[in-house]
């Protein structure tokens, strides 16, 4: 019974500080080396078991029992020797040659072990009892104890290398690694010299109490920390998330690769439909819920928003895009708004839709509830489309609150909302802004003068300097009434890109190549520069570069011969200069040539050719009204597009769009009779 407390003890102390390792049966996928270091402690439950029981049948005189036993003690002996090599190669993290030699050697004692301990039942080599029960070791048991001594000796050493090159408590982890297989070392020595004496199952508990204190219970206790620090951050996004839903029918969080998503909502028609809150692939799940809750004749559409290349197609170069139908709610069709935003960290869509059924048929309440209220959604459009901040400041008390999307003052902070605008605005002068422009803008931010400089004229705006370190940069803000009257606007803008621009284009105009492709009559491109244009085009599609999309478009004066006869030649060049002007303003974003006497070519790239429909039937509006008050120039206008499929030559597409001209400048004078 002396050598079987040992056991028993082993027993009831490994139960007692593993409890809740082991009772965890099921694998963490999530870390290799917890899964392992369990699979260790349930071999050496098992080992310690067999030890006791060894010490108690040995002196029962029971052949039988006290063979099996011995036999379960070598073999679960084996296995945890095999566990722990393992554990401590998934612990260290390690691949290669050097884990494949570890996982080999203790493979190889396993199997060792479990080879002679089938062939030790013919013929004893590893042990025996003799006729009156006596424990005889055989030269198979110091083969296995050598062998262990050596893997656990090249373990400890290679876990002593490890643990000089890590730092924190990876050093303090290796350490202890470093250590038990130092004491499992020792005790094994000391075991090989007294079969009878409990050095192993010593060695075995001493190695699991550090392997416990200073890896497991550490580990535990920055897992611990670290699921708290989640769930205390996951429920504050909880909280943010459903506050942002109430200003939305839904918000979707969806993974763009894997399409898994989750619905925040705090909509009655949304909690009707019961779409599922959380999913594994929005793209099909709402493709297939189009076709139950979407109005008949817009599912076609909406369909063709919900596939990943779209999504992401539609959002190059801006931050969100928005598209609309009708959705039907309680048998009743409304239309609804859906906003499709990129995440920070571009691995996720964040898509919100808004019932703007209201909107659409009742607008006349809708600007008068604007009055009252400036919406979460009308703040996010105007941060999405060109501001840094926009501030919303009430007159009366100066009360503000800022809506930002990025921070254009560095590391400095500046309060987001607060009592006092001006008050705030002024401090912050102090701070950041440059000082030869300090004097002027802390005498603009006034609220006095402010409601005087509004007077009369909808915004007014003003450009200084900031100062971030020694970095000098340049900002404008804008400010205006709300329509309400009792708020102000104030929307702030990092321009160094624009000033940087117009410095670069100043500079240019001044040279004489530039002004050989400028037109003297309108200060637009000429047929040179267009010339050229059309050369550079021609030569990336030629040498089958995947060209950027573009549009020209082509324009004639109409009655420009008229104007010269009745008025006179100066009147006809005032009449081309407008009509320059009035395709500059609409065209903003697109260089203009002036190709003929009357002609115009425009081409069109980047946000005009985004928005190319919306631009022309703009300029087609305003030509209308030219003709009906006769007033202003007239001017056909045809647009064709490039299709990289078909197009080979950028004449075809000029061509096309001057025979859309002509057809428009047929249509324009039958319209003027």
């Amino acid at each position: 019974m002396y050598y079987a407390s040992f056991g028993i003890l082993a027993v009831i102390l490994h139960v007692i500080i593993n409890f809740d390792i082991i009772k965890n049966g099921k694998k963490d996928t999530s870390k290799e080396s917890q899964y392992r270091y369990r699979q260790f402690l349930n071999s050496l439950l098992v080992f310690y078991t067999a030890d006791f029981l060894w010490g108690i049948l040995a002196e029962s005189k029971i052949r039988l029992l006290a063979y099996a036993d011995t036999t379960l003690f070598f073999a679960t002996m084996a296995l945890s020797l095999l566990l722990w090599t393992r554990y401590v190669v998934a612990f260290l993290g390690k691949s290669g040659v050097r884990a494949s030699v570890f996982l080999g050697a203790g493979w190889t004692i396993f199997g060792f072990v479990m080879l002679h301990l089938v062939v030790n039942f013919f013929n004893p080599i590893i042990f025996e009892f003799d006729d009156e029960m006596k424990y005889i070791p055989r030269n198979g048991r110091y083969i296995l104890l050598v062998a262990q001594i050596i893997l656990f000796a090249v373990i400890t050493l290679y876990s002593l290398i490890a643990s000089i090159k890590a730092k924190g408590r990876s050093r303090v982890h290796h350490s202890a690694i470093c250590l038990s297989g130092a004491v499992m070392t020792v005790f094994i020595v000391i075991q090989s010299f007294d079969a009878f004496a409990p050095f192993y199952t010593i060695g075995l508990l001493i190695a699991n109490c550090i392997i416990h204190v200073f890896v497991e219970e550490d580990e535990k206790r920055e897992q611990d920390r670290i699921t708290e620090t989640v769930r205390e951050e996951s429920e504050r996004y909880n909280q943010i998330s459903n506050g942002l839903a109430r200003d939305y029918e839904a918000i979707y969080y969806i993974d763009i690769e894997s399409g898994e998503y989750i619905e925040f909502s705090a909509s009655e028609n949304y909690e009707a439909m019961q779409v599922p809150k959380k999913g594994e692939d929005f793209y099909k799940e709402t493709r297939k819920n189009i076709q139950i809750f979407v109005h008949p004749d817009d599912r076609a559409f909406a369909d063709t928003m919900y596939y990943r290349e779209t999504m992401l197609k539609n959002l190059e170069g801006r931050r969100s895009y928005s598209y609309k139908y009708r959705v039907m709610t309680k048998d009743e069709p409304r239309y609804y708004q859906f906003t499709v935003m990129l995440s920070d960290d571009e691995k996720h869509f964040v898509l919100c839709d808004k019932d703007i059924h209201d909107t659409i048929t009742a607008e006349t309440a809708l600007r008068e509830e604007k009055r009252k209220h400036i919406t979460f959604s009308q703040i996010s459009e105007s941060l999405a489309s060109n501001y840094d901040v926009i501030y919303y400041v009430n007159l009366k008390t100066c009360e503000y609150t800022g809506y930002t999307s990025k921070n254009i003052y560095g590391e400095l902070e500046v309060n987001e909302s607060g009592d006092d605008f001006f008050v705030d605005a002024k401090r912050n002068i102090l701070r950041i802004i440059h000082p030869k422009d300090r004097d002027r803008l802390t005498a603009i931010m006034d609220r006095d003068y402010m409601i005087s400089a509004l007077e009369g004229r909808k915004q007014f705006n003003v450009e200084y300097r900031h100062m971030i370190g020694d970095k000098i940069g340049h900002t404008r803000f804008v400010a205006r009434k709300s329509s309400d009257g009792a708020h102000l606007i104030i929307a702030v803008e990092n321009i160094d890109e624009e000033i940087k621009r117009e410095k670069e284009h100043l500079q240019a105009l001044n040279t004489e190549k530039e002004l050989a492709r400028r037109d003297e009559l309108t200060g637009v491109r000429n047929k040179t520069a267009f010339s050229e244009l059309e050369q550079s085009v021609q030569s990336n599609i030629d040498k089958g570069m995947d060209y950027l999309p573009f549009a020209i478009v082509v324009c004639d004066l109409n009655d420009l011969k008229l104007v010269n006869d009745t008025e006179g030649h100066k009147a006809g060049d005032d009449y081309i200069k407008t009509a320059a002007k009035l395709l500059c303003d609409v065209f903003d974003h697109s260089p203009v040539f002036r190709i003929g006497g009357d002609e115009f070519a425009i081409f069109l790239r980047g946000d005009d050719y985004s928005s190319r429909e919306r631009l022309l039937e703009g300029l087609r509006r305003k030509i209308i009204e030219n003709l009906e008050k006769h007033n202003g120039p007239v001017i056909a206008v045809g647009m064709a597009e490039y299709e990289p499929g078909s197009d080979t030559d950028i004449t075809d597409i000029f061509d096309r769009a001057d025979r859309l001209m002509y057809e428009d400048k047929h249509e324009l004078k039958l319209q003027a009779g």
